[in-house]
């Protein structure tokens, strides 16, 4: 932002510069140095000037911290909130910022403080969304010297005492300003009993007293101080927007930068002005260097020790191609260049990402060039959903075990091979189609198993059963059913386990058993039809050893066909190959299968 952007009201405020010399000339004594002039906005960038030996030097986060609403990046929502408020005379008593760190929180409590106590250049202006800076009160502020702006960090003032003393001096009211204010950063820090403490003041101040809270940690507050104060959430400043602030701070600093070299700065700040600010001059110390004193991306990416982006892609390819030495190679030539594994491994991730959001037809404003939109799509177009999300778990799981490894390098090589390899394995919905197919053929089984096959007669067993039990249209089963819902349970499985029928017809069975059943069953059967049917049954016993199969054996009978088909199928052939000691259990077997082998020594 220019100058010439600004409000006639603000270009003739002092600058951020100025009024920080005004504090640390209040501090360390006046040091002689010349007024700074406002560069021309078409004039080229120039060399920075020679630093005054006098003054000490001040990072850019706080040489371009914010003195004005307009200077506030990325919080228009709550600067337009508080502007309604200014002018329809609605301000609250207590207002708490909160958000991540270096977005604002500080900065927007003394713009908050500077708005309410503003008199305007000639004295009679009243509260502002544009604070003059030129006032006294507005200049007091800024150097942090006002007798009525107090201004405490909760993080060494913690206790009961420290609140006692603003609950006594809330009572008297301001010296010089319209309102006293108490702006206490980083709250959370504050003790229950301290917490506990204000509450009474903090619900009900005195007209002339305003509290702003700051704070990183809003879920440690409790509820009972959030509900006494007017919130803002401050949000994280997009990448684009600090690229673009980045850029202004480089041309008032005279510094040239290269706008690849300020994207990776954005993004490393993760959201956050001071961190950025902070990251930026070192990337201006760090270009001091170099003949043409310039912030290039390749200087940046050396200082933060981050992979270049073309031998990002080309590991990706590597991977994706499924050439082992070719990803060594080059994992090996991105360390060797100071590039953590960790940082390795992310850059991966963030490939994945970005081509991910390409597939659905998301937009991608931090592509740097065409050769990299054009190499994203093309893996867009080539990859399936299912393989970009599992190359995402599998970076993910790569992650975790890096961080933890006790040599990164080598956990970083074994989980890019593990990418290599598991790119010829099925995803899960391919497997589970697979087997969904070979579920429905179970029956046919073809090739040279044609022979192992179950015999029809085994096959067709309980057909068999059924077909004998209804030759006079009497089904043996729904007779079996019947007596189970009479109640008669123990006369249902005598049927069910050791009838072998011959035939049913209505009111008559005749049946053979197998020879180890010798006990005389007839009676009960016959109370159980009658309480099931409501008549009486005559019971036949006979010795036949062709009668067909009891219920039970029937079940068994095909339930053993149709695991002979399963493990005659070539899928399962090549398994036992795989996996000799592998044993195919159903879900009773299963269960049965692991209480047995919960306390096994050869587990």
């Amino acid at each position: 932002m220019s100058d010439s952007d600004l409000p006639d009201s603000e270009t003739e405020a002092p600058t951020a510069a100025e009024l920080e010399a005004a504090g640390q000339n209040s501090m360390f004594g006046n040091a002689a140095e010349e007024p700074l002039a406002a560069p021309a906005a078409d004039a080229p960038v120039a060399a920075p000037a020679p630093a005054d030996p006098a003054q000490p030097y001040r990072v850019l986060a706080r040489k371009y911290r914010p003195q004005t609403f307009s200077q506030l990046i990325g919080q228009e929502p709550m600067v337009q909130t508080l502007a309604n408020a200014i002018k329809r005379d609605r301000l609250a008593h207590a207002f708490l910022m909160t958000g991540v760190r270096g977005v604002g929180k500080t900065s927007t409590a003394r713009l908050i403080a500077k708005a309410l106590n503003c008199i305007g250049p000639d004295g009679e202006g009243g509260p502002t969304i544009d604070p003059c800076g030129v006032c006294e009160p507005c200049r007091a502020i800024a150097e942090g010297r006002h007798i009525d702006v107090i201004e405490m960090d909760a993080a060494s003032h913690t206790g009961v005492d420290d609140v006692r003393e603003i609950i006594e001096a809330v009572r008297y009211a301001a010296v010089s300003a319209r309102y006293k204010i108490y702006i206490i950063d980083e709250v959370h820090m504050l003790s229950r009993n301290a917490f506990n403490a204000l509450l009474k003041t903090l619900e009900e101040p005195p007209a002339h007293v305003k509290f702003l809270f700051a704070t990183t940690e809003v879920d440690k507050l409790p509820v009972t101080v959030l509900s006494r104060t007017q919130r803002f959430d401050l949000r994280r400043i997009p990448t684009d927007r600090l690229a673009e602030h980045f850029a202004w701070v480089c041309q008032e600093e005279g510094v040239e930068a290269e706008p690849e070299a300020l994207n990776l700065v954005a993004a490393a700040a993760e959201g956050s002005v001071r961190d950025g600010l902070s990251i930026l001059d070192q990337a201006i110390a760090h270009a001091d260097l170099d003949e043409d004193n310039k912030v290039t991306s390749a200087r940046v990416r050396d200082m933060l020790g981050l992979a270049d982006a073309g031998a990002q892609r080309r590991l990706l390819g590597a991977i994706l191609e499924g050439e082992p030495r070719a990803m060594l190679d080059a994992v090996a030539d991105q360390y060797a260049l100071g590039v953590e594994p960790l940082a390795l491994i992310r850059s991966l991730m963030e490939i994945v990402h970005r081509i991910t959001v390409m597939q659905v037809g998301g937009t991608m404003p931090d592509l740097l060039g065409e050769e990299e939109r054009g190499q994203l799509s093309d893996w867009a177009e080539r990859l399936s959903p299912g393989q970009l999300h599992r190359l995402w778990q599998l970076l993910l799981k790569g992650y975790d075990e890096v961080k933890t490894a006790p040599d990164p390098l080598v956990s970083t090589q074994m989980a890019l091979l593990r990418l290599i390899h598991a790119a010829d394995a099925p995803d899960p919905g391919t497997l589970v189609k697979r087997m969904e197919e070979l579920a429905k053929g179970i029956p046919a089984v073809s090739g040279d198993n044609a022979e192992r096959a179950p015999s029809p007669a085994t096959s067709d067993a309980p057909s068999a059963a059924r077909s004998a039990g209804t030759g006079s249209g009497t089904d043996i089963s729904s007779l079996v059913t019947k007596v189970e819902d009479a109640g008669e349970y123990i006369a249902a499985s005598i049927m069910r386990l050791q009838l072998r029928v011959i035939s049913c017809e209505d009111g008559a069975i005749t049946f053979a058993r197998a020879p180890q059943f010798t006990d005389r069953i007839e009676a009960e059967l016959r109370a159980a039809l009658a309480k099931a049917t409501g008549r009486t049954w005559v019971l036949t016993e006979v010795s036949d050893p062709a009668a067909p199969p009891s219920m039970a054996e029937a079940e068994q009978a095909q339930a053993a066909a149709v695991r002979d088909a399963m493990e005659n199928h070539p899928l399962m052939q090549a398994a036992r190959a795989a996996f000799p000691q592998a044993e195919l259990l159903d879900e009773k077997e299963q269960g049965t299968a692991d209480n047995s082998r919960q306390w096994s020594k050869h587990a």
